[in-house]
């Protein structure tokens, strides 16, 4: 366990350092911005106002969320740039997606994080790093955390793509596509300077920094530093209650206080380097490095596991994530446009499994090595019936290599016993890719139509374990889908959308080798498994104009083929796996025979208020239903429903957030998150200890923040989250969030 908290006079004093940051006024000389409001542009290639932000001659903190109105057009997409980065300080990748509409953050361990895109995660969307696919063969069923694994600090966006997209992107792009793109080099010849970042917090003693090297000359630029961090015991608001007897459940456990949750921390080091040549006017070549590693992290839900003794723990020792690539850029003077990756990923995953009242520890790593390779071409546009139609045409490609196992050292005898399999399959070979082709065509000044469609082709191949009673599987896909759109400007200001989506999850190597133990309960594999398909309906209307954004979107998706938890009795339990017999309840994935609904409303609103203010807000709400996986009880008598709600879909939910930046760099928000109770739970979600029984109990919670930018070489943030330190909790998370506390960061560049 790490070690306690600091003594709470400490804590004071950060916090009452932080209300004076707040309050306070800037002191020093500063030069004076000037202030630029450009009138509303038109944009000729739509025929709609744009509404600009306010340009400051010098960089400010605080800028309000782009919109749709940098997103690919036609679909239901918001963007979290590197000034809300800087603003809100979020604590990891997945963190700085809480503000967005349609998404939402799933905790299974402080060092984890899964964002929920219109009630599906994990396998069911999609996690791209410059176009670079990060999912990988092994990305379990539901949350997961391996978008934590983005060092937020080197992110200059995260785009969000809600609604099916697997044409120009691939399997697994049901919910959505999360695509995080990277802080560039400087694009003019610039001095190669050192930036020093400091950050702390105090709901999690978290300290830690980076230094980063930032410069380009006429042809060549380059970005890169290091970083860690070290983060101790997460200190929240309190426990949160079950909604059916009022008592605090299983998970998480605390500490004598009744606040600091254990089975919190770890420590990380990040490391980075970028550099971009451009070989000419329209050719640009870039080498780009980033890794990731975090030590000692324990999951929260089973460290220590429910109903099990206090000093049990699952720990991840090592996640790892290596990044290595090579790009080319050309864009031709008449409109084309052409981008080929070619890119090798490392996935490293150690983990320890301590029981010590039996004197055993199990030890598991597991590696995915992945070759991948993209091409991407935009001709010139072509000409129908006197109207413009832009192509895109692509491929891609990425083949998984992994390596797996698994050991248990009974520490009385000291003896160390090797399994004949790990987690996954020792040889185990996987690969997803495709060709696509999308098409965008102008009709009429007032009308835009838009479709693609993609051929796939997966592959997934493991080796049989007879000791283990693990079959071979030798299976490929080739699945066909597409999409369709179009766009109607009713009014100047006001614009109506439809889109019809069909895409595809192809069942990969932890659905069909894997065995786990996951919340629910333990989980093992079915070989026979086949892909699951989505049909998304979209229906949006979005205002635009120089004062007032709105924009609204309904949904209705069909998942033909889910892939869910079925219960199993122990009789069932696969040979040789004594994590299952002994598990409180047993799940085996399968196909369900009839189809699962999702339903949802989103919308988000952003006004421009006099004095330097705007206001934003977002709210989203999901319904979920599919088929009961479990058989009809033989008793009559017993309670049994043929339909049942899908598993942790998140309730409804909102924000609010107010912003105000002065041109001398003084600036200011504030922000407010929200959810009702979700108490519509899947079978497997009552069985699950990260859920509170009945369900998880609504809340809000309130943050403040200020910052402060003197000249352009210093910059200083702080965040007071949680103003009125209230017990929460995420649906289906196992750490409550942080209780009241400040987040203070600093940035640096002396010479």
């Amino acid at each position: 366990m790490r070690p306690p908290r600091p003594a709470p006079p400490a804590r004071t004093a950060l916090l009452a350092a932080g209300v004076a940051l707040l309050c306070g006024t800037p002191v020093g000389a500063q030069e004076t911005a000037e202030v630029s409001v450009p009138p509303p542009a038109e944009d000729t290639s739509r025929g709609r106002p744009v509404a600009p932000e306010i340009q400051f001659s010098r960089e400010t903190i605080v800028s309000a969320s782009a919109s749709a109105d940098d997103a690919p057009e036609g679909r239901a997409t918001s963007t979290v740039t590197r000034a809300d980065l800087e603003r809100r300080l979020p604590r990891s990748a997945p963190d700085a997606l809480r503000w967005e509409p349609g998404v939402f953050v799933q905790q299974t361990a402080h060092a984890q994080g899964s964002a929920f895109v219109r009630g599906l995660t994990g396998q069911q969307t999609l996690a791209l790093f410059d176009d670079i696919r990060l999912n990988t063969s092994t990305w379990r069923q539901g949350p997961n955390q391996y978008f934590f694994t983005l060092d937020s600090r080197t992110l200059d966006s995260v785009e969000v793509l809600r609604g099916g997209a697997s044409t120009p992107y691939g399997s697994d792009a049901l919910g959505g596509v999360l695509l995080a793109h990277p802080l560039e080099p400087p694009a003019r010849p610039t001095p190669f300077r050192p930036t020093f970042f400091l950050r702390g917090a105090t709901a999690d003693s978290e300290r830690g920094g980076r230094v980063q090297v930032r410069g380009a000359t006429e042809r060549l630029g380059f970005i890169g530093g290091v970083g860690g961090r070290r983060v101790g015991l997460l200190e929240s608001g309190g426990p949160v209650y079950n909604l059916t007897d009022g008592q605090p459940p299983e998970v998480p456990r605390f500490d004598r206080d009744g606040r600091t949750q254990l089975g919190t921390g770890f420590d990380e080091l990040t490391a980075d380097g970028r550099l971009v040549w451009r070989a000419s006017d329209r050719d640009t070549l870039t080498a780009a490095a980033y890794l990731y590693r975090q030590y000692d992290a324990p999951r929260t839900d089973q460290c220590a596991p429910p109903f099990s003794r206090f000093d049990e723990c699952l720990q991840y020792d090592q996640q790892f994530r290596t990044l290595a690539y090579a790009a080319w850029t050309r864009a031709e003077r008449w409109g084309t446009t052409a981008r080929a990756t070619l890119s090798w990923q490392q996935q490293h995953e150690r983990r320890t499994f301590n029981r010590p009242a039996f004197n055993v520890v199990d030890r598991g790593t597991d590696d995915v090595d992945t070759l991948g390779a993209t091409l991407h071409v935009s001709p010139s546009p072509y000409t129908l019936a006197s109207r413009p139609v832009r192509f895109t045409f692509g491929a891609d490609g990425a083949w998984d290599f992994v390596r797996s196992e698994a050991r248990t050292a009974f520490t009385a005898l000291g003896v160390e016993l090797e399994r004949s399999r790990g987690q996954y399959l020792r040889g185990s070979r996987y690969f997803t890719g495709g060709v696509f082709m999308d098409a965008e065509w102008e009709a009429h000044s007032r009308l835009t139509a838009r479709a693609g469609t993609r051929v796939g082709l997966v592959s997934a191949r493991a080796p049989e374990d007879a000791e283990s009673g693990t079959l071979a599987v030798s299976n490929t896909w080739v699945p066909w889908v597409g999409h369709a759109g179009v766009e109607w400007k009713a009014a100047r200001a006001v614009t109506l959308l439809a889109h019809l989506d069909r895409s595809f999850r192809a069942p990969n190597l932890d659905d069909l080798t894997s065995r786990q133990q996951t919340g629910p309960g333990f989980q093992f594999e079915n070989a026979a498994l086949t892909p699951e398909r989505s049909t998304t309906l979209d229906l949006g209307a979005r205002l635009r104009s120089w004062r007032v954004t709105l924009e609204g979107w309904g949904f209705a998706t069909r998942l033909d083929g889910a892939i869910g938890r079925r219960p199993r009795d122990v009789a069932d339990c696969p040979p040789s796996t004594p994590q299952c017999n002994a598990s409180w309840s047993r799940f085996q994935l399968v196909n369900a025979r009839e189809p699962s609904m999702l339903y949802g409303l989103e919308g988000s609103a952003r006004l421009r208020l006099p004095a330097a203010l705007t206001a934003q807000a977002g709210v989203a709400w999901t319904w979920g239903e599919g088929p009961n996986l479990a058989d009809p009880p033989a008793n009559p008598d017993v309670p049994y429903s043929p339909r049942v709600p899908l598993s942790r879909v998140p309730p409804l939910n909102g924000t609010v957030e107010l912003l105000w930046a002065h041109p001398s760099g003084l600036s200011a928000s504030t922000g407010l998150r929200w959810a009702l109770a979700q108490e519509r739970l899947a079978i497997a979600d009552r069985s699950d200890a990260r859920i509170p029984l009945g369900g998880t109990p609504g809340y809000a919670v309130l943050e403040v923040r200020a910052a402060w930018r003197l000249d352009t070489r210093w910059v200083v943030a702080a965040v007071l989250e949680n103003v009125t330190d209230a017990a929460y909790r995420s649906h289906g998370s196992s750490v409550n969030g942080p209780g009241r506390g400040l987040v203070v960061s600093l940035e640096a560049t002396p010479f």
